[in-house]
């Protein structure tokens, strides 16, 4: 990857070369050319208006659902720090939130203010500019059935709020510009007991316990459910449970996560995924989706 000769001043941090793998849940990858952590939406939105246009721009929550290829990630990867992870209530039902925000805070703060109808987000390993842009779900919920608006920095810089149906929200999809960074949105739940509330947070995190290699380095969720089955179902039937390339495994606890043992690249990972896709493809005729999102350039 070349540097870019002038970037624009800012206010916050601005990293060239910066090491993502410690920032993503597999603990791989390589580096960023720039990693843009900024101070407020104005120096976000100040230094994208400056940025050369064909600098390519790529948000980045808590890395889960996220390989980061060998060969790093070209031009400026933002991170929003904890300027942007503020969860305040803003009507009786509703939570204003910052796009740093993880779901167990946007959950937990819903709680306290006894709106009900947040829990799942408890369960969705990201930050809300993540699961925004994915239309992040769980246990039968998903982002769209609690989105009201959400407030968008594009790459051109300027801010921007789009209401729900703005999205075109499909399963794991949004239609958010390219290069758009979700700096903030707005939930809304509804009234509810914060005990009951808490008694389904416990019951989500308890499922997720039991069925999740929550402990492990893991990218979540690796392939969209198809119609009418479950990813992991056809994985399992494709006897590929416990199937390894290099340092990279298919779970044994659930054959939809993809594991990093300790030493696996990127290239490792990708290549596990890929292949069972292939085998999935053979011993089903289903063609399995990626929901992991891949990004940069290979080693």
């Amino acid at each position: 990857m070349s540097a870019v000769i002038d970037m624009p001043a800012v206010r916050g941090r601005l990293t060239p070369k910066a090491p993502l793998a410690p920032l993503v849940w597999f603990k791989s990858g390589g580096p960023a050319e720039w990693l843009f952590e900024p101070k407020d939406s104005e120096d976000l939105g100040a230094f994208l208006a400056e940025l050369d246009p064909a600098v390519p721009v790529m948000g980045l929550g808590l890395g889960s659902n996220l390989i980061v290829r060998d060969g790093g990630v070209p031009g400026v990867v933002v991170r929003l720090g904890k300027a942007f992870a503020k969860v305040e209530r803003v009507e009786a039902t509703m939570l204003a939130c910052g796009g740093g925000a993880s779901g167990i805070l946007v959950s937990s703060t819903a709680r306290d203010a006894g709106i009900a109808g947040l829990e799942f987000l408890r369960s969705i390993p990201g930050t809300v500019g993540g699961f925004v842009r994915m239309n992040g779900g769980a246990y039968g919920r998903e982002v769209k059935d609690v989105l009201v608006d959400c407030e968008v920095v594009l790459r051109s810089g300027q801010r921007r709020t789009l209401a729900l149906a703005d999205l075109g929200y499909t399963y794991r999809h949004s239609k958010l510009p390219e290069g758009a960074i979700v700096v903030g949105a707005t939930f809304r739940g509804h009234a509810g007991e914060p005990a009951a509330i808490q008694a389904e947070m416990d019951r989500i995190a308890a499922e997720r316990e039991a069925s999740q290699p929550l402990r492990s380095r893991t990218g979540g969720s690796t392939f969209k459910n198809p119609d009418g089955t479950r990813a992991w179902q056809l994985i399992d039937r494709a006897g590929l449970r416990g199937f390894r390339v290099g340092g990279a495994q298919v779970s044994e606890k659930h054959c939809n996560f993809l594991l990093n043992l300790g030493n696996a690249t990127s290239a490792d990972i990708e290549g596990l995924g890929e292949e069972v896709r292939r085998r999935v493809k053979a011993q089903s005729g289903v063609e399995l989706e990626w929901e992991i999102q891949r990004v940069g350039v290979t080693g």
